[in-house]
Parts: C-alpha cells; sequence; structure tokens
C-alpha cells in the first residue's frame, strides 16, 4: 500500500515514465505514409474521414511529431477545409485526453514542489484570460502535445482551456492545411517550394509576418510578467 504522502511523487513518476515510454518508442515506429495515404484513398469518404480521425489521435498519441505526416496526408486527400476540420476534431480529443492525463497525474506534484518564484509564475499562467490562451492555441510555435501537457500541470481551468483550444485550433490548421495543399508534393521535393509559394501570394505573406508578430508580443508579454513577479 503507498503511503499517502507519497502518492503525488508516485503519481508524478508514473507520467514522467509514460512520457519517456512514448518518447523512445517514437524512435523506431514510423509510419508508412505511401501505404496510409493509399490504403485510406480506396474507401469511401465518409469511411476514409472517420478512420483519418482515429488514426490520428491514436498514432499522434503514442509517436512524437507524427502529426506533420497526418497534416501532409490530410491536405492531399480531403482538400484544405475538410482535412482541416477532421483535424480539429482530432486535436479537441487529444487536448480532452492530455490536459486530464497531466492534471491528474502531475499537477499535485508540481503544486507542492514549486518555489515561491515559480508559484508566482504559475498564478500568473493559470490567470491568462481567454484572449491570451487563444492566441498561444492558435501561434505556429509550440507543439499542440506539449501544450495540452503544459496546461494541465498549471491551474488553469480546464473550462477556459477547452473554449481556448476550440476557437483558437481551426486558425492555425485552417492556414496550415490551406498552406500544404496549395503547395502540394513540391513541398517534400523543393526546400524553397513554400517559399516561392509565399512571394507569389503577397496576402497570405502578409498574413503571415503579422501572425508571427503577435506570436511575437505574447512571448514579450510574458517575459515582461515573469520579470515583474
Amino acid at each position: 500500500m503507498v503511503i499517502p504522502k507519497y502518492r503525488t511523487e508516485l503519481k508524478f513518476l508514473i507520467f514522467i515514465l509514460v512520457l519517456s515510454l512514448f518518447w523512445y518508442l517514437s524512435r523506431y515506429m514510423k509510419v508508412d505514409t505511401t501505404l496510409l495515404q493509399d490504403s485510406l484513398a480506396q474507401l469511401p469518404i465518409f469511411v476514409s474521414a472517420l478512420l483519418y480521425v482515429v488514426l490520428y489521435i491514436t498514432v499522434t498519441f503514442f509517436i512524437f511529431f507524427s502529426k506533420d505526416i497526418f497534416w501532409f496526408i490530410g491536405a492531399l486527400l480531403f482538400g484544405p477545409f475538410l482535412s482541416a476540420s477532421l483535424i480539429c476534431i482530432a486535436e479537441l480529443t487529444n487536448a480532452v485526453i492530455l490536459f486530464h492525463l497531466s492534471r491528474f497525474l502531475g499537477r499535485g506534484y508540481v503544486e507542492k514542489r514549486l518555489s515561491d518564484k515559480y508559484r508566482t509564475l504559475d498564478r500568473k499562467l493559470s490567470g491568462l484570460n481567454l484572449f491570451w490562451l487563444l492566441v498561444f492555441r492558435a501561434a505556429p510555435l509550440v507543439p499542440y502535445r506539449f501544450m495540452d501537457l503544459a496546461a494541465g500541470l498549471t491551474g488553469i481551468r480546464f473550462r477556459k482551456y477547452f473554449v481556448a483550444v476550440f476557437f483558437g485550433t481551426p486558425l492555425k490548421m485552417f492556414w496550415i492545411q490551406y498552406i500544404i495543399y496549395a503547395v502540394g508534393k513540391s513541398i517534400i521535393n523543393n526546400p524553397f517550394a513554400l517559399m516561392e509559394y509565399f512571394l507569389g501570394n503577397r496576402t497570405l505573406f502578409l498574413f503571415s509576418f503579422l501572425y508571427v508578430i503577435l506570436v511575437v508580443m505574447v512571448v514579450i508579454k510574458m517575459v515582461k510578467r515573469e520579470k515583474r513577479g
């Protein structure tokens, strides 16, 4: 029987071991892109869309950094809008699972072991208003897996975080899927294809530039808040 005072430590140890195991396995588990794309293409659209969402949730949960593969396959198979919609459904599901996994296994330990300095930072992160959570969710800089896990470790209320996920995820995914669909397979063979596409589409380039500026503003804001703390 586990002594109650060590329960949070044990849960956090399990949390770290699970993440480490997934990280280790992801180095050896590979996704056959061609096989997956060909298999989905042979199925009726409703079946392939449903299977795509199920595979997205399952595979990206166990294999780190496999989402790019699904983004690319989704854009080519379903087009930018349907693929983005399917990815949003999968990401909403992932957010629920990962947030609660992190909250259940890790939050107690983090809250117990935080120093005064980082306790102040934790309160500030927990108190972020919905606008800034939306911007973080829509930003292309932080992988969703790490964001969901990190949010669960803070004191952010799940309901507020889920609202940010619900409205912020489509902003990023429709943007990414539209670009992948427009550039197509040449993005794999030609490393300059993406830049050429941006230069030929000034409006999208300007929007993306402003998008990055907004992300930088958020980072600066967080750094300033930490220093004031």
